[in-house]
């Protein structure tokens, strides 16, 4: 049994592999050479192999308890007070006036105001007063702008030109809870006037000089305003701001009158408005505006009628 004990090989772990506490522990502690010897010196590496997984699982416990947690937050794209971020007065203030700019490089920079403009501020909110402000400034920049400049909507600025509209004026709309079936004269309740109209007015009025401008050309600029974006236009006449209402009857008379190729659907969209009030029940603010448009659309239908029309 001794001999057997003797020739039992006994692994040493070398010092590189071990932690400093362990190295300074087996530094105190020499090897034996007999039995008893060999069965302590086991025990002390068993010793120093249970304190260096002790040593591993504290380092790797940071990081665990960082994957239990599960990942940190997305930074949310709008703030707490309702402005995009990233977007405040220094961003309008930093861009040089459009009359100010030389020619050469005008058009560059009505793309680059048309983008901040993008940026949406929450009108709920009394924050941001002073981004809102020169959020509206650089609105009426660019609408003096268009006014007196020529050929400013050209080909490469039309999808700015859409996106900056849409982002503006496509948003949920304010709804109130009506009982249908209960009489009510529109004329005696008092409106529910849009919080971000100072922004949306000159939006809107932008965009009618979009639409009206001879720089547009309609077979060009009917890529941008597709079916897609007359449906959520359409879908704005439920607006319960008359004033919003007004300026979309105007808007979407004069893309009738220029877009041709869009006539037959918004035709059948006005159509499609009409029999969701009949059949489901439905009350919509836009009703009277529509029924004006279509009044006038069928006045100007040519005799004899052509079959689209008698549909």
């Amino acid at each position: 049994r001794g001999s057997r004990v003797r020739d039992r090989r006994v692994r040493v772990v070398p010092h590189q592999c071990l932690s400093a506490a362990a190295v300074r522990l087996l530094g105190r502690r020499p090897f034996r050479g007999d039995s008893h010897g060999i069965a302590a010196n086991m025990k002390l590496i068993q010793t120093v192999k249970r304190r260096m997984g002790q040593e591993g699982d504290k380092k790797a416990a940071p990081s665990g308890a960082s994957s239990r947690e599960g990942p940190a937050p997305k930074s949310k794209a709008t703030s707490a007070s309702g402005a995009s971020k990233g977007a405040d007065a220094g961003t309008f203030a930093a861009l040089p006036k459009l009359r100010e700019a030389p020619p050469g490089e005008r058009a560059d920079l009505f793309k680059r105001k048309m983008e901040v403009c993008s940026v949406i501020f929450d009108f709920h909110q009394d924050y941001n007063q002073r981004e809102k402000e020169s959020k509206r400034q650089t609105l009426l920049e660019i609408v003096e702008y268009v006014n007196n400049s020529r050929n400013c909507f050209n080909e490469a600025l039309m999808q700015d030109v859409v996106n900056m509209v849409g982002a503006n004026i496509f948003r949920a709309l304010q709804t109130r809870n009506k009982d249908p079936l209960a009489f009510s004269d529109p004329e005696e309740e008092e409106p529910s006037l849009e919080r971000a109209w100072p922004h949306l007015q000159i939006v809107y009025e932008f965009f009618l000089r979009f639409v009206v401008s001879n720089d547009v050309d309609p077979k060009i600029a009917k890529r941008f305003v597709d079916q897609n974006f007359m449906v959520k236009l359409l879908e704005l006449f439920d607006s319960e701001d008359p004033r919003e209402r007004d300026y979309l009857k105007t808007i979407l008379h004069r893309i009738y009158g220029k877009f041709m190729a869009l006539r037959s659907f918004i035709r059948r969209a006005i159509q499609h408005v009409f029999f969701k009030v009949i059949y489901e029940c439905e009350t919509h603010n836009g009703v009277g505006e529509l029924l004006e448009i279509l009044g006038s659309i069928i006045n100007g239908f040519a005799l004899p009628l052509k079959d689209e029309h008698k549909d």
